[in-house]
């Protein structure tokens, strides 16, 4: 007579089991495999396991061995089946693809599953599987900027030396206005979080103002020199450079990485920095805010302080950029650009070639 072999669970594998047992949100074949273990680990036969879970004895058996092979993989889903395979799929999703990427409705900019299906007479269920299984999305675009500044790999070689191997007896930082920082007030109180929801904010706001946040982030320690003005002109801007001249010590040299911004290039701002020869500008190539790392920290403020706050006024705005930057300096984290510059032409490199080919169909 032939006997089931012995279930034996491991502590993890029994509380796991309990689990599935009687879990309200557990697939029901799941439950009654993990009955059928709990109760084959009792020393249970098949034909009464199968009788107290409303089973046959062959199914118990099943389920029994892949456990004792699988563990608790082997019952956690079903074993893949080979099902009939998708003729029609095969013949007709090479032309779904060269229709989503080639062509365009005549009344849209893009394909949608309904549209194409209609378009092609088939069924939207088939168009959504061949767009998953080659990675499809036509609703979503990315934006981009291929720099087309002629000195390109002169400045990209100038900012990335400077991130690596920065000069001695010097401070280099990389410099930027983030403008306009807008002081939103919510139109009703906010809802906090809490198990099941997250946060919330009204879709309205009331514009009470707005600042610029002028910056220098050292790429030494990650310490920020900051100031907020109301406008974003050449005076302020050397009003700035002045406040990074006070905060720096006189005998450092200082290197500014900056962007093309006409406020940085005026006569005058021209005029104050040959009067100042510790200060060096090195301008960024052209529509690569992606090379100045201050980018990188303006995210952050963006992400932790400003967008999803509320403010009453410009004044309440201002305080809480400051109170950010002091937090930072007291717990300062420098960014470390370790990109080199064979690489970083390579990409633009690979991105003209995919641009001209696109120009050229």
């Amino acid at each position: 007579m032939r006997v089931a072999r012995a279930v034996a669970l491991t502590d993890p594998e029994r509380l796991t089991l309990e689990k599935w047992s009687r879990g309200r949100s557990t697939p029901v074949r799941r439950m009654e495999r993990a009955q059928m273990l709990l109760m084959a680990s009792q020393g249970l036969e098949n034909q009464a396991i199968a009788a107290a879970v409303g089973t046959d004895s062959h199914t118990v058996a099943r389920w029994r061995g892949r456990f004792l092979q699988a563990g608790l993989a082997g019952v956690e889903k079903d074993a893949p089946r080979s099902g009939r395979k998708p003729a029609l799929r095969n013949r007709v999703a090479q032309k779904i693809v060269e229709r989503t990427t080639r062509t365009t409705p005549e009344n849209a900019t893009h394909w949608s599953v309904r549209t194409l299906a209609a378009e092609m007479d088939l069924n939207r269920s088939m168009v959504h599987r061949v767009w998953m299984a080659n990675g499809l999305k036509p609703h979503l675009i990315r934006t981009f900027r291929l720099s087309n500044d002629p000195h390109f790999v002169e400045k990209v070689e100038d900012v990335t030396g400077l991130y690596l191997n920065p000069p001695e007896h010097a401070l280099v930082f990389s410099v930027d206005e983030k403008s306009p920082i807008q002081a939103l007030d919510r139109t009703q109180p906010s809802l906090p979080i809490y198990p099941g929801r997250c946060g919330t904010l009204t879709h309205d706001c009331k514009r009470q103002g707005t600042t610029t946040l002028f910056a220098a982030l050292s790429l030494l320690d990650g310490r920020v020199i900051g100031d907020c003005m109301p406008r974003h002109r050449h005076q302020e801007w050397i009003r700035f450079l002045r406040l990074v001249e006070e905060k720096t010590p006189e005998a450092l040299d200082l290197h500014l990485i900056v962007d093309n911004y006409s406020t940085h290039k005026h006569p005058r701002v021209l005029s104050w920095l040959r009067r100042r020869p510790r200060f060096h500008i090195h301008f960024i190539p052209t529509s690569s805010s992606w090379l100045n790392l201050i980018e990188r920290w303006f995210r952050d403020l963006m992400e932790k302080r400003i967008r999803r706050g509320a403010f009453q006024s410009v004044p309440q705005l201002i305080q809480n950029i400051m109170d950010y930057i002091a937090a930072n300096n007291d717990n300062p984290r420098a960014f470390v650009s370790t990109a080199k510059v064979s690489d970083l032409l390579e990409k633009v490199r690979r991105a003209r070639a995919v641009l001209d080919n696109v120009s050229s169909d």
